[in-house]
C-alpha cells in the first residue's frame, strides 16, 4: 500500500480528498471482523498501515483527523451499537463516505469528564440536546460526530449528525499544531434527536469514552512513528551531506549523540505502541499500556522535533519547512487525547497510588 500520492494539503476540501484517499486504502478496515465489513486481521496490521501512512504522509494533523474518525465513532458503534445502527452507519463509516469523529471537550471542561456540562432531555420521541463543544477534530468536514451529553445526570453518547435541526458544526480559526486536522466547535440550540441514535445505554458515556481514549492513546502514534522514522532519515541524510570546517556535520560528536537519541526515542515508541497491539490482539486490558504509550511516545515526539530542528539549524526554521511544524504538532501530542500529567495520573492511579484505585487493577 502507499500513500505517496495524497492530494495536495490545502483547505477544507482538500483535507476531505485527503481523508476518502485512505479510505480508499481501507485503512478503515484493520482490526474489524469481516462481519462488520472489515478485513478481518489483527491490531498489528493495523500499526502498520497506519505507521506507512505517518511516513509517506508526513502530516500529523491528517493521522489526528483518521483516528478520530476510528476511535471516535467506529470502534464505539462496534462495541455498543445495535444491529440497525452498524447495519445502517458502518458501511459509509468504513468506506469513508461518511466523516466522523467524536465531541468531548467542552470550553470548561477537558481531560475532566466529570465537568462537562451539555445536557440531554428526554421526550417521548427522542432527547433534545443543548451545549457547546470545542477543539473537535473533524467538526468542520464531518458528517457526524458522538456527542457526549449528560442525560439526568448520566453521561450518555448521542450521534449527532451536520443536518440536525439545532446543530451547527463550525470552523474555528486555526491552532498552532496539527492544523491540517480541521477543528472547530459543535453548537447545540434545543437540538432534536430520535431515539435510535442513543449509542449504548443511558449512563454508559464513562465506559464509551474511557474505551475511545484508550484506544486512541495506544494506537494514533502508529501513524506518529512514521513520521519520526522521516524525521530520523532527514537528519541523517543532512548529517551526511553538511560540512562544518570540512568535516561532515554527522562527525561532531553532539549531532551524532542526537541522532542516536533520535533512534532509541523511535525504537521505544515503536516497541510500546506494538505491546498495546499484542494485549489487543489477545484480548487483554490495555489501560495501563496506552498511557504509558501515550506519555512516552508524545514526550519523545518533541525531543525528537526539537532535536530535528537543532542539527538542521537555520534550515529548519525556513518559513513554510515542515520541520519546524512538527514542534507545534508534538506540543499539541502532548495534551490531546489527555495531557501527560493526565496520563501519570492514569498510570498512578492504575498502580494503587493515585486517586480512585485501591488495589492493582491494570
Amino acid at each position: 500500500m502507499t500513500y505517496k500520492h495524497l492530494p495536495p494539503i490545502g483547505d477544507k476540501f482538500c483535507a476531505i480528498q485527503r481523508f476518502r484517499y485512505c479510505a480508499q486504502k481501507n485503512i478503515f478496515r484493520h482490526a474489524i471482523q469481516s462481519i462488520f465489513g472489515g478485513h478481518n486481521d489483527s491490531f498489528q496490521c493495523l500499526i502498520k498501515e497506519h505507521y506507512l501512512l505517518g511516513e509517506q504522509s508526513i502530516d500529523t494533523g491528517l493521522i489526528l483527523s483518521i483516528n478520530a474518525h476510528l476511535w471516535g465513532l467506529i470502534f464505539p458503534l462496534i462495541s455498543y451499537g445495535n444491529a440497525s445502527q452498524k447495519k445502517y452507519l458502518l458501511p459509509g463509516l468504513l468506506a469513508g463516505d461518511i466523516i466522523a469523529g467524536h465531541a468531548i471537550t467542552e470550553p470548561q471542561a477537558g481531560s475532566d469528564i466529570k465537568a462537562l456540562c451539555t445536557e440531554a432531555i428526554a421526550t417521548e420521541t427522542g432527547f433534545i440536546l443543548n451545549g457547546h463543544k470545542r477543539f473537535i477534530t473533524n467538526a468542520p468536514i464531518a458528517d457526524m460526530l458522538l456527542v457526549y451529553a449528560k442525560l439526568n445526570n448520566n453521561l450518555s453518547a448521542f450521534i449527532v449528525e451536520r443536518n440536525d435541526l439545532g446543530a451547527t458544526f463550525t470552523e474555528t480559526s486555526e491552532v498552532n499544531g496539527c492544523s491540517t486536522a480541521t477543528m472547530g466547535e459543535v453548537i447545540l440550540q434545543d437540538c432534536f434527536i430520535p431515539s435510535c441514535r442513543l449509542l449504548g445505554k443511558v449512563g454508559g458515556g464513562n465506559m464509551m469514552i474511557q474505551g475511545a481514549l484508550e484506544l486512541e492513546r495506544a494506537f494514533i502514534f502508529a501513524g506518529i512513528n512514521g513520521i519520526m522514522k522521516w524525521q530520523l532519515d532527514e537528519v541523517i541524510n543532512y548529517s551526511r551531506e553538511r560540512k562544518t570546517n570540512g568535516v561532515h556535520l554527522g562527525h561532531n560528536q553532539a549531532i551524532s549523540h542526537k541522532i542516536a537519541e533520535m533512534k532509541l526515542r523511535l525504537d521505544s515508541c515503536i516497541l510500546w505502541v506494538n505491546e498495546c497491539a499484542r494485549l489487543k490482539d489477545a484480548n487483554k486490558r490495555i489501560s495501563l499500556a496506552s498511557a504509558q504509550t501515550k506519555l512516552f511516545a508524545s514526550e519523545a515526539f518533541l525531543q525528537s522535533s526539537l532535536d530535528t530542528v537543532q542539527i538542521m539549524g537555520s534550515n529548519g526554521l525556513i518559513k513554510n519547512n515542515i520541520i519546524s511544524t512538527f514542534v507545534y504538532d508534538a506540543l499539541a501530542s502532548r495534551l490531546f487525547s489527555g495531557s501527560s500529567e493526565i496520563q501519570k495520573n492514569i498510570i498512578a492511579a492504575l498502580l494503587g497510588t493515585g486517586d480512585g484505585f485501591k488495589s492493582h487493577n491494570y
